[in-house]
């Protein structure tokens, strides 16, 4: 049995396919479906059965024979302001997760985030833990949980990922957290334009802002050589290819086959302080595992997702 967490959210969903198309449904889902659409994520997919997310703690003592926790889980705002909220569900959940699984002998499997790395100035190595300073509420709490690993000496046991910029299908239901190609796709649509934030630091010109932009197929191909492999630690998950918002624009005008148009706006204040200007995943310590990993190029894949999803109305993997 397989219990993931976030099962019907963006990176879950589509590692439940990937699950799926591996001939394992012997699955439980555990998630907060509330009142939005993340339920059409499960539409076509195999599982054993759904628990939300709030009474799964109190019932997971009853699941035995227990092969892996993916806890994928979390809230990933990074504009949230209730940091006890965040620090309750992205790090005492995760506690709680990771105990039963090393108590139940189960491999666990979690996503931390790029968010701990703060502005970028100690670097984006995942060898590097303490001197980290998030901008967000978010980025604390995956980072707290990552210190915990580290110091219960657990970092050998357990296997967690530093997801750099995902994007891909079944993310729709994130709204204003959903990737900057699925809000390019609809803007184009509705506008002919993509509106992207102007620069406010001298060292990058309106759009040369960069992100280590990575596909969901991708990311989940990896978590899956890495689990089938039963290797530990925790990685950094990008390309290690930093690419410019104007890249990613000029990729999804080209995908659409519409010439490029793009707006450069003013950036909300409250994002200011929290803006990172430019991320590269280190995949020194990734690719030091012996596992081949080959990323297809960022043109290809937001290629693959507007032509394959966007465009012919198959929005869900």
């Amino acid at each position: 049995m397989i219990i993931l967490t976030g099962g019907a959210g963006f990176i879950g969903s589509n590692f439940l396919r990937l699950l799926n198309d591996q001939g394992i449904d012997d699955i439980i889902v555990v998630d907060n479906l509330g009142s939005s659409n993340k339920w059409k994520n499960l539409v076509g997919k195999k599982f054993t059965d759904y628990i939300h997310k709030s009474k799964f703690l109190d019932e997971i003592h009853k699941f035995k024979n227990i092969d892996a926790i993916f806890h994928f889980g979390a809230c990933s705002r990074t504009t949230e302001s209730d940091i006890d909220y965040l620090i309750e569900n992205n790090y005492h959940y995760s506690i709680e997760l990771a105990k039963f699984a090393i108590e139940n002998n189960a491999q666990f499997i979690y996503a931390s985030s790029a968010s701990t790395y703060g502005n970028g100035d100690q670097g984006y190595s995942d060898a590097t833990f303490d001197e980290l300073k998030s901008l967000n509420g978010y980025g604390y709490s995956k980072h707290l949980f990552d210190l915990w690993v580290k110091a219960q000496k657990l970092d050998k046991v357990l296997l967690g990922f530093k997801f750099f910029n995902v994007f891909g299908p079944n993310e729709y239901h994130k709204q204003d957290m959903s990737s900057m190609v699925t809000k390019a796709f609809y803007q184009i649509k509705e506008t002919g334009k993509i509106m992207l934030f102007k620069s406010y630091n001298s060292q990058y010109a309106d759009g040369n802002q960069t992100r280590d932009f990575i596909y969901v197929k991708d990311a989940n191909k990896v978590i899956w050589n890495f689990y089938e492999n039963n290797i530990k630690g925790l990685y950094n998950l990008g390309t290690g290819i930093a690419r410019s918002w104007n890249d990613l624009a000029n990729a999804v005008f080209k995908a659409m086959g519409i010439a490029p148009n793009i707006e450069y706006i003013e950036m909300p204040e409250e994002l200011k302080l929290q803006y990172q200007y430019a991320t590269q995943a280190d995949l020194t310590k990734l690719r030091s595992t012996g596992i081949e990993i080959a990323f297809n190029s960022l043109e290809d894949n937001v290629n693959d997702y507007i032509e394959n999803y966007l465009l012919n109305g198959k929005l869900y993997n």
